[in-house]
């Protein structure tokens, strides 16, 4: 039996019917219906308070499946709910239900970065060309790249066949492999929906120049290496004389987290210590954001641990070798550009803060240590 969700640490609300509960349970468990209503029912269960183990333990979805299936079923209903609404005819949504209905959750869940209207065209050339999920993959990578160009590059169109013909014809021209660079050009003459864009990827067949590939900007990225460099936040009572009740009302202070990131009971903010380092003191508007070290544009090597992106919401000009936070589709994005950007840059990231190693916590805090 799975764990009631008043048991659980992290419940997020009451549980639902427990008939319901038991219902998407066995439904899980015997993999019924399919697996758009998977998504569905680990949803439910996970909204309901249950973490993703113990789903796994209950029914044998892997957490991994689960949230494939959840963002998979997400995507395949805002499709259809699109399609509907824009009364899409009949013939193409057939085809779209009639592939995706029982199998293609790992396809559609590549397609969570593309906006409603880029996954429906996403979703029509996938079922039109029989692409596979890695075919997917590079065609929703094209999509939202090529929606961020200030204009269309000559000879190609914003039809998804010019789309992935363009990154075909932009990989090509950096190869000097001729194997690799002959693969990218027949697939994108494969692809290409327009006569111009084919033009241009057969002039890549007797033009041999070799166009470097710019590398991606060096994070900007910072270690504290001193325990002086540590900061603490410490809240201030006022100054004297003061009453008792002054005293009393201040807030706990509890740090988290190995960047100390500090929170009052009673609150809802946050804050952190940043040293006051000159980037970070000439900066006019910064803010802190916790990230992984390995879901950075360009992942640093080593063990995963979390880092803090301080960023300054005032820069918001772009610069090549800048990283910058943008909007997409209501989730901030951190991402680096070649050329200008034609969506709003919301702020520039001016240092990752990688966490004070301390090989033991508890000796930096204990006085005789110190003293000795």
């Amino acid at each position: 039996m799975i764990e009631t969700p008043e048991n659980s640490p992290n419940s997020q609300e009451k549980s639902t019917n427990p008939v319901e509960i038991e219902n998407l349970i066995g439904l899980l468990r015997r993999k019924e219906s399919n697996w758009v209503e998977w998504g569905q029912a680990c949803a439910k269960l996970q909204k309901a308070g249950y973490t993703s183990q113990q789903i796994f333990e209950a029914t044998g979805f892997e957490p991994v499946q689960q949230n494939q299936v959840i963002v998979g079923s997400q995507v395949y209903t805002s499709i259809v709910n699109a399609k509907t609404a824009k009364n899409v005819q009949s013939q193409s949504g057939t085809d779209f239900l009639s592939r995706f209905e029982r199998s293609g959750s790992d396809i559609l869940y590549e397609l969570r970065i593309l906006t409603q209207e880029q996954r429906i065209i996403a979703t029509e050339f996938i079922v039109e060309h029989n692409l596979d999920v890695d075919d997917a993959k590079e065609l929703a990578k094209a999509i939202k790249d090529f929606a961020r160009m200030k204009t269309i590059p000559e000879g190609f169109s914003d039809r998804p066949g010019d789309i992935v013909a363009y990154q075909c014809w932009k990989l090509a021209r950096q190869q000097n492999d001729l194997q690799q660079r002959s693969r990218l050009i027949a697939k994108g003459l494969k692809l290409a929906n327009s006569q111009t864009a084919r033009k241009q990827l057969e002039k890549l067949l007797t033009d041999f120049t070799i166009v470097s590939q710019r590398p991606a900007p060096r994070l900007p990225i910072y270690r504290m290496e001193s325990e002086e460099e540590l900061p603490r936040i410490l809240p201030v009572v006022g100054k004297f004389p003061l009453n008792t009740e002054d005293l009393k009302a201040v807030p706990i202070v509890e740090e988290v987290g190995s960047h100390g990131i500090v929170k009052f009971s009673g609150g809802t903010g946050a804050w952190v210590g940043i040293p006051g380092w000159r980037v970070v003191m000439q900066a006019e508007d910064p803010v802190a954001v916790i990230e992984n070290s390995d879901r950075l544009p360009t992942p640093i090597p080593g063990a995963t641990e979390e880092v803090l992106l301080i960023i300054d919401r005032s820069q918001r000009e772009w610069d090549e070798d800048g990283y910058f936070i943008v909007d997409q589709a209501g989730k901030i994005e951190m991402q680096c550009f070649d050329e200008l950007p034609n969506i709003p840059l919301l702020g520039r990231v001016l240092l990752v803060l990688r966490p004070k190693k301390i090989l033991d916590q508890e000796f930096v805090k204990d006085l005789l240590q110190f003293e000795e």
